[in-house]
């Protein structure tokens, strides 16, 4: 018995020590000849490292060649994992962290403060409040999450804090100079965490600093180490306060957008596009980013070698004259003040009735884009909100400025002839309900109707023509249709059953002669005003509208031009057409506008428009005119909108000056081109 069972411990250790031996071989087999390049690589002490290079953003010019957007040049710190110490070193971060910050107070630098915790009146840390920042509730979860400080939704400010001192070390600098200092460096230490600091992806800690920080850092390399100053592009406007609701903001990437982008070559530093053409535009703005190759040896040694360089993105040339636009914003703001300093607000649009695109835009009150980011809050609360785009957002009741639609309508159908005559005397019963004219104008025609503003003429058309002919020919003019613009829009409601429908409301006949002189659920964007009296104006013929007339490629020198897009011909008889427009000429000559329009040397055809809104309890009428010019070879449509104006008649100051301005600084301009020559 003894010898069996020493036989089999024999057996079962020799047996161990085989398997042993053949663990080592196969081991030895994997590492030197199966997976040998590999394991060298592993051992290679030399490490190689990818680093972007950002591009500059392209350049926005106007249709002539003059700059509204550039870029200019300045400093960032940033800082460089390749030389800053490593996260096993935490006091030395801190250290070098700390003597950033002191720099930086105390040459008036702004730097990151991402970390959503301040101190209160009574000196106690608080979470941030919208008051610091729009998102401050995703920040708050950000910072709890797992990647951060790992902490429960329930955290307190105060629990947040204590972790961040515990993960960065910091018990001494909070012993030793308060809670204050030590936030400013948690602030740092956590932007490089939350943005993945490492040699691929250096952080960015400060922006635009002065030329003494940028000498000072680079004269004690020790005191700042891994604190680089690069040179970034930065947005620079010829003039802040133009256009600022077309030409839009840039901001820093957030995470969401991240993980979104990420695949298209975005990186968690990046600026993108926000709003207006920088955002709509961004795919053409944003460049090509560049590589550089950073390299460590086994001692330590950096170097540095650029393996790609970036490719700056491309120019956009937009349609709006600077000159134009400035004239429109300083006008619109004028009148608006002028009509009630306090509340009075508004938009104009001016197109090229020929192709569709826009010379001017603007909407009052707006913003400068300088310090969009720094009154962001103040801005938001403003009561007249000037961060809303009113002649692309903006939808009014057109009023009367929706009868030369209906006179079409009207006169294609064959409800009336030019020489129909409708006798007004101030009211018409239908359904039992009264409607009311502004007077009584006695036996009117289509182009009288149109001069005086008839609502009963129109009231007339209307029951013959029905909701179906009038909602057929509003959306061939584009009215309640987005105009193609390449910035946001609304798309406004062309009034009608179909609109009633979604919230179970009924139709009747005293809404159909309510629509027909612009009221009931008419909505509808100063751009739609625009573009339809321009349709009006060519013969009939809708063109998309459009603020980029071109691009230019920085990496090929192609331009390609946005050309003219058709979205609508409307088949209509030119005789009708040249019946409303003998209607709108009236206008301008013995209706409203006349005494401000009979002063300019240029012809138009107008027409005004009211629609009465309530203000805090109290009704008022906005006013509204559209106006193309000039009358007998029609190149631009103007649309204004003001809101609380009276009537559309008191705009006519704003339309007038533009065209004056148009075509005695204009006078190469030619109906013809429709070829979207660049400049």
């Amino acid at each position: 018995m003894g010898r069996i069972y020493k036989s089999a411990r024999t057996s079962f250790a020799l047996f161990l020590v085989a398997l042993t031996v053949f663990g080592f071989a196969f081991e030895l087999y994997d590492i030197q000849i199966k997976n040998n390049e590999y394991y060298s690589a592993q051992n290679n002490t030399v490490k190689t490292y990818k680093v972007p290079i950002e591009a500059s953003r392209g350049e926005i010019l106007d249709r002539n060649g003059n700059p509204l957007v550039t870029n200019r040049q300045g400093n960032s710190v940033v800082l460089d994992a390749a030389y800053f110490p490593s996260t096993k070193e935490n006091s030395e971060r801190n250290r070098i962290v700390f003597n950033l910050i002191k720099l930086f107070n105390r040459n008036g630098e702004e730097y990151v403060h991402n970390l959503p915790l301040k101190l209160n009146k009574k000196n106690e840390v608080v979470f941030f409040t919208e008051e610091d920042d729009e998102n401050f509730e995703s920040a708050i979860k950000t910072m709890k999450s797992k990647d951060m400080f790992n902490l429960q939704n329930y955290a307190t400010a105060q629990n947040c804090f204590d972790a961040m001192i515990e993960e960065y070390e910091l018990e001494d600098y909070l012993e030793k100079y308060g809670i204050e200092i030590v936030l400013e460096i948690g602030n740092v230490r956590y932007e490089l965490t939350r943005l993945l600091f490492s040699v691929s992806n250096p952080v960015t800690i400060a922006e635009d600093v002065k030329d003494e920080t940028v000498a000072l850092i680079k004269e004690d390399s020790s005191k700042y180490k891994g604190a680089n100053v690069k040179v970034v592009a930065y947005r620079e406007y010829a003039d802040s306060t133009l256009a600022p609701h077309i030409l839009g903001t840039v901001r820093k990437i957030n995470a969401e957008e991240y993980e979104q982008l990420k695949n298209e070559g975005y990186g968690i530093n990046d600026e993108i596009g926000e709003s207006g053409i920088e955002g709509s535009m961004e795919q053409y703005l944003r460049g090509t980013a560049g590589e550089k190759t950073v390299t460590i040896d086994d001692k330590g040694n950096v170097s540095e070698e650029v393996t790609r360089e970036p490719i700056q993105g491309d120019t956009i040339i937009l349609s709006i004259d600077k000159d134009l636009q400035r004239l429109a914003q300083k006008k619109l703001e004028k009148i608006c003040k002028s009509v009630d300093y306090n509340n009075s607000t508004g938009a104009v649009v001016v197109e090229d009735c020929n192709n569709g695109e826009v010379l001017a835009a603007a909407s009052y009150p707006a913003f400068d884009l300088n310090d969009y980011y720094d009154h962001y809050n103040e801005l938001t609360k403003d009561r007249l909100t000037p961060l809303y785009n009113r002649f692309a957002m903006g939808t009014y009741a057109p009023g009367s400025t929706f009868k030369p639609m209906m006179a079409v309508a009207s006169l294609e159908e064959g409800a009336i002839t030019q020489g129909t005559v409708f006798n007004c005397t101030n009211h018409l019963e239908v359904a039992g309900h009264v409607f009311k004219c502004l007077a009584a104008h006695g036996g009117e025609n289509v182009r009288g109707a149109l001069r005086d503003s008839c609502n009963v003429f129109f009231y007339n058309c209307a029951k013959r023509l029905g909701i179906e002919k009038m909602n057929s020919y509003g959306a061939m003019f584009g009215l309640g249709e987005k105009t193609g613009v390449e910035i946001p829009e609304a798309k406004g409601i062309l009034a009608g059953p179909e609109y009633r429908k979604r919230f179970d409301m009924l139709w009747a006949p005293g809404d159909t002669v309510q629509a027909a002189i612009g009221q009931s659920d008419n909505l509808f964007t100063p751009l739609q005003l625009c573009n339809y009296c321009a349709t009006i104006a060519n013969g009939g013929t809708r063109y998309q509208m459009h603020f980029v007339k071109s691009t230019i490629s920085n990496s090929t020198d192609v331009v390609n031009e946005t050309g003219i897009n058709i979205v609508q011909t409307i088949d209509v008889q030119d005789k009708n057409l040249e019946i409303v427009q003998q209607g709108m000429r009236m206008v301008a000559t013995g209706g409203g506008p006349a005494n401000v329009f009979s002063k300019l040397d240029t012809k138009v055809a107008c027409k005004t428009g009211t629609s009465t809104v309530v203000v805090k309890g109290i009704k008022h009428n906005n006013g509204f005119l559209i106006t193309y010019a000039p009358y007998d070879n029609p190149e631009v449509s103007v649309a204004t909108a003001i809101e609380m104006a009276g009537s559309g008649s008191s705009t006519a100051e704003i339309t007038s000056s533009i065209i004056d301005y148009y075509y005695s600084h204009n006078t190469n301009e030619k109906k013809a081109q429709k070829d979207g020559i660049l400049l």
